[in-house]
């Protein structure tokens, strides 16, 4: 039976794009803590449904001042080595091509910092590359409303679907009788703020039973 569902465990791979301290100073579309609970939450179910991921960091060490990935980042995938570089585009990174092609995946979900320039132009990138690209847009941020909405909307007219990351977790994982099903409780109770509450007041009446 065919399903409206287009992400799957087994076709998907994350990207996530520079969600570091510096560059996320400037960012005004979304709140500091809505953008990093988002995107923490956003990795923790890559994790915990095995997603293969990538992660990158622009001008980390290269720059006067270290920038790191968030520290919630680097706690959710400790073994990941974010690929540094210099270019605002990381398609441009042959490095970052390399990792996103060794993941086998043709569906790519992305979220980064800025949505106007290294989210956009490596979403662009990766559809004229022949990947499906899904943008998870509150988990990325612009440095103004207007720029993260222009944004997404530049991304909508070449084919790039818009997404959040409550709707990527769903869609990976529809079946609540499916065994990574539970795996994710931990997850939106950490991370779903108002579905969290929800899922809290599920789980105590199981145990109930």
């Amino acid at each position: 039976m065919r399903t409206i569902n287009q992400l799957t465990i087994d076709n998907t791979a994350l990207t996530l794009i520079d969600h570091q301290p510096f560059v996320a100073f400037p960012v005004a579309s979304i709140s500091a803590t809505e953008l990093v609970n988002n995107t923490i939450g956003l990795a923790k179910v890559a994790k915990a449904l095995g997603v293969p991921t990538v992660l990158t960091t622009i001008n980390a060490k290269s720059g006067p001042l270290q920038d790191p990935l968030f520290v919630g980042l680097t706690e959710v995938f400790p073994d990941l080595t974010p690929i540094d570089r210099q270019n605002t585009n990381a398609w441009s990174d042959p490095a970052f091509v390399s990792a996103v092609e060794a993941t086998g995946r043709r569906k790519l979900v992305m979220a980064g910092l800025w949505t106007e320039v290294c989210v956009a132009q490596t979403a662009l990138s990766a559809k004229l590359a022949g990947y499906d690209v899904f943008v998870v847009t509150d988990a990325s941020g612009g440095v103004s409303a207007e720029a993260h909405e222009r944004a997404i909307s530049r991304m909508i007219q070449a084919g790039i679907v818009p997404t959040t990351w409550q709707a990527v977790m769903a869609e990976l994982c529809p079946d609540n009788t499916a065994p990574q099903y539970s795996a994710l409780y931990p997850v939106v109770i950490q991370h779903g703020q108002g579905v969290s509450n929800a899922v809290q007041y599920v789980l105590a009446n199981l145990d109930r039973r």
